[in-house]
């Protein structure tokens, strides 16, 4: 067994710490996801934010109605991609993060139907091409076998706590490239995989939705280990970006606005508009709220503060990078 070269700087030691404390806060209000509504968005999230790394653009509501059974209109590798992941998403919670069959069992699902070896480590060279230059080019064929079972020992016996082991793991995944295709979702999802085990609440964390809006920074820390010969780099930015998923729910919790259960709101055409371009996209701003409907953007915050007030919607998250939610119909 050999230990992949990595340090657990200051840094890596202080987000740990905070992770963990900040993971205190949401056994408060833990109970919100044992709410199916939440556990069903937020797992839509993380499905939409790995896929859309991938250049998969199904928006929520499509991913949404997918998950619903219904038919939707789109490129047909994209929906594939969409129902293979929620097969492999409603996995996760019996998946062994230390088992490398069940690795494979996930890739088989994950890639099913998309490339002719899903389940079963790739039989050729794979590089990471970035417009016309390799930036990555993955050890041989011939190896992959044997550095996974290497890594999946390391994970096992390996005394680092769970944080750093999820992120070296992912780096190391995605340095080895083990399968043909895929290996970007799955390095991200079986990350996961190891979180879950050691707290549960992270089954339901989205964390891809930041990777998402980092996705530049991402493959920066991927190529910045690279050229260190370490996975120090990449630690410290997957750390960063637990920690924000981490604060952004338990602020999204307290900031939440506290609803006049007497208060109604006759909903204007203004608002309807605004509710339906939230439908569309959650992550919507203010701004192109104030393009689509045709009002201004005080006029939208107005109406967006009226609804907020009146329990209809929510902001969960920060300012830039959240995102908002719609509690109930009008």
């Amino acid at each position: 067994m050999t230990k992949p070269p990595f340090t657990v700087s200051a840094k890596a030691v202080n987000l740990v710490a905070e992770i963990v404390e900040v993971l205190g806060a949401i056994r408060n209000i833990e109970s919100s996801f044992r709410r199916v509504e939440l556990r069903k968005e937020n797992r839509i999230k993380t499905i939409q934010g790995s896929l859309a790394i991938e250049n998969n653009s199904l928006s929520f509501d499509q991913i949404t109605a997918i998950l619903d059974g219904k038919r939707v209109l789109g490129a047909p590798h994209e929906i594939l991609e969409v129902k293979n992941a929620i097969q492999a998403y409603e996995l996760l919670l019996e998946l062994n993060p230390y088992e490398e069959k069940d690795l494979l069992r996930a890739h088989s699902l994950m890639m099913n139907d998309l490339v002719s070896r899903s389940g079963k480590y790739r039989d050729s060279s794979v590089g990471v091409i970035a417009g016309k230059e390799v930036v990555h080019l993955a050890p041989p064929a011939d190896r992959v076998s044997y550095l996974m079972s290497d890594l999946f020992e390391w994970l096992k016996s390996s005394e680092e706590h769970p944080l750093i082991k999820s992120c070296v793991f992912h780096y190391e995944f995605e340095f080895i490239h083990p399968f043909s295709d895929g290996n970007g979702r799955m390095g991200r999802f079986w990350q996961t995989v190891i979180l879950k085990e050691w707290k549960s609440i992270f089954a339901w964390i989205p964390v891809e939705v930041l990777v998402k809006e980092n996705q530049i920074a991402y493959y920066e820390a991927l190529g910045s280990s690279d050229s260190d010969g370490s996975s120090t780099a990449f630690i410290e930015f997957m750390l960063e970006l637990i920690l924000r998923s981490i604060r952004e729910i338990v602020a999204s919790e307290k900031m939440a606005p506290k609803v006049n259960k007497k208060v109604s709101l006759k909903v204007s055409e203004n608002q309807r508009e605004i509710l339906k371009a939230i439908k569309k996209n959650p992550f919507v701003s203010l701004e192109d709220l104030s393009e689509i409907v045709g009002i201004a953007r005080k006029n939208v915050s107005a109406n967006i503060t009226k609804m907020k007030i009146a329990g209809l919607i929510r902001r969960v998250g920060a300012r830039k990078s959240g995102y908002w939610e719609i509690v109930k119909r009008p």
